[in-house]
């Protein structure tokens, strides 16, 4: 957390010098299913974006660990095949492989050939890793993860030294409802301690949501009007134009709801909503996130919205529905989109709705916050020719496009008085500087230097999964399922979530 700090701080240039990030310690990066799709298309490439910025320690290494036949010089091989590739798609900021830094990294690259749960598989990491520092990553399906760690446990690989660390980091899903999650967190905790694991949220390594603490706690004007006295409700999208895609086995058992809510979704609620804390100490910040969600009120079945795509048109191309995906089943039940309001038991937010919503096949892809502020008193205005104010809206646009856009009224030139609304934007492309990116650099280096700010505790994980837990005891029936066309703004019934508090989402597409 420290190194988002510096960096909005270093962006005054009056007062000081911008300090530049520290080396990460020497050690190993251990990647269980180093072989495959997230190893090759975000993990290594984040990697070698650290190396590219001079953070890595020269006894820094890989050690890829698969089931594969691979040798280390065709693991290398494959590596740089995936490197160019990152390299080549980045469309116009496309750019060619640093030769310097390949030369670098190619011998700091080793291969493990294992099973996850044959103690011979440890055994020969603990032959290449010896005793320095460790991070294992564990990208590799939920159902490895309790394994992998015990057999660590066993191994006597999460042993810490005096002068040495060991962690490990957890991809998502972290449980499927709220008892495994806790079952997960349980298992783990047997074999290492709570400061040893990193569950990782990617979400948290965009730029825009870490600078959502920014904004609110290093800018005097923002945090006095974020409170129930100023904000009407709050909006969080989280939309994609894709479908199913080649996940269908993954997502019929797994659905909009559990893919994306109790992790990303909560997130940015907690990094919205939270109090304060009292420093960016990484348990101050999660303590503060764990109020946030142990205080959403339970949910009623008037403020959920399942929904699942029909066919219709997504960017001029015409595109199936999710029964007819390859995979599905034709009666399927699952949920592709999700509508939820939530309410915040506590001083700042009492009676200001969060409204969230997310899913498959929308109009745009888009994940956004928007604040939306009360209006100003009409009185002044009720002798002139403006018949209602413009909302003051303040939206945190996280992907495609990071920055921040204020909406608001303005006088429009002419003798009388009149207002429109205008839209002040701020883009982090235009503004800073910064390189291609994973979303993952971030995350993996403060994981190297031990800071677990935007990493999630156990509390918090179980904390989001409560939050949800009533909608998945209510089950699946055809009569709780509202169908949507694809490339739509998704389902009526959401429209009429928003329209019973006389409120509208703002648009998607």
């Amino acid at each position: 957390m420290e190194n988002i700090i510096a960096s909005a701080v270093s962006q005054v240039g009056d007062t000081g010098h911008e300090t530049a990030p520290r080396r990460s310690p020497p050690g190993s990066f251990v990647i269980f299913g180093g072989g495959g799709d997230l190893t090759r298309r975000l993990l290594l490439p984040a990697i070698y974006n650290l190396a590219c910025a001079g953070l890595l320690d020269d006894g820094f290494s890989v050690v890829a660990v698969d089931r594969a036949e691979l040798t280390d010089e065709q693991l290398q091989r494959n590596v740089r095949a995936a490197l160019e590739d990152f390299a080549a798609r980045r469309g116009a900021e496309a750019v060619t492989l640093r030769e310097d830094v390949w030369t670098w990294m190619k011998p700091r690259i080793r291969y493990v050939r294992g099973d996850f749960e044959t103690m011979q598989t440890y055994q020969d990491i603990a032959a290449v890793v010896g005793d320095q520092n460790c991070i294992f990553y564990l990208a590799v399906a939920a159902r490895f993860f309790g394994p992998i760690v015990d057999r660590l446990g066993e191994a006597g690989l999460v042993r810490e030294g005096r002068h040495t660390f060991r962690r490990v980091i957890v991809e998502k899903p972290f449980g499927n409802d709220l008892s495994s999650a806790v079952a997960l967190n349980e298992r783990l905790l047997r074999t290492l301690t709570e400061q040893q694991i990193y569950r990782i949220d990617h979400y948290l390594g965009k730029e825009t949501v870490q600078n959502i603490l920014a904004l609110r706690f290093s800018n005097g004007f923002f945090e006095p009007l974020w409170n129930r006295q100023n904000i009407d409700h709050v909006q969080i999208t989280a939309a994609e134009t894709v479908g199913v895609e080649q996940r269908a086995k993954f997502y019929e058992g797994t659905g909009a709801l559990r893919d994306m809510v109790p992790n990303h979704v909560m997130q940015l609620l907690a990094m919205t909503a939270m109090e304060a804390p009292i420093s960016f100490d990484a348990d101050a910040v999660r303590n503060e996130k764990t109020k946030v969600l142990d205080a959403i009120h339970p949910l009623s079945p008037q403020d959920v919205v399942r929904g699942q795509y029909a066919p219709g048109v997504v960017n001029g191309k015409e595109v199936p529905g999710y029964r007819q995906e390859p995979g599905v089943d034709p009666h399927s039940l699952t949920e592709t989109y999700m509508a939820m309001k939530f309410q915040i038991d506590n001083w700042r937010w009492a009676g200001v709705p969060f409204y969230v919503r997310t899913g498959k096949r929308l109009a745009a892809r888009k994940t956004e916050i928007a604040i939306h502020f009360k209006s100003a008193p009409y009185a002044l205005f009720r002798d002139t020719p403006v018949d209602k104010l413009a909302p003051n809206i303040m939206v945190i646009h996280i992907q495609p496009t990071e920055g921040v856009t204020m909406q608001f009224s303005a006088k429009i030139p002419g003798p009388s008085v009149r207002l429109g609304g205008v839209r002040m934007k701020f883009d982090y492309a235009e503004w800073f500087s910064e390189g291609p990116s994973t979303g993952y650099e971030t995350l993996i280096y403060d994981c190297m230097i031990g800071d677990a700010t935007l990493f999630q505790r156990a509390d918090n994980i179980e904390a989001g999964w409560r939050a949800v837990q009533p909608v998945l005891d209510w089950g699946q029936d055809a009569r709780s399922l509202d169908f949507y066309a694809a490339g739509s703004e998704g389902p009526e019934a959401a429209d009429a979530l928003l329209a019973r508090d006389h409120r509208h989402w703002l648009k998607i597409g």
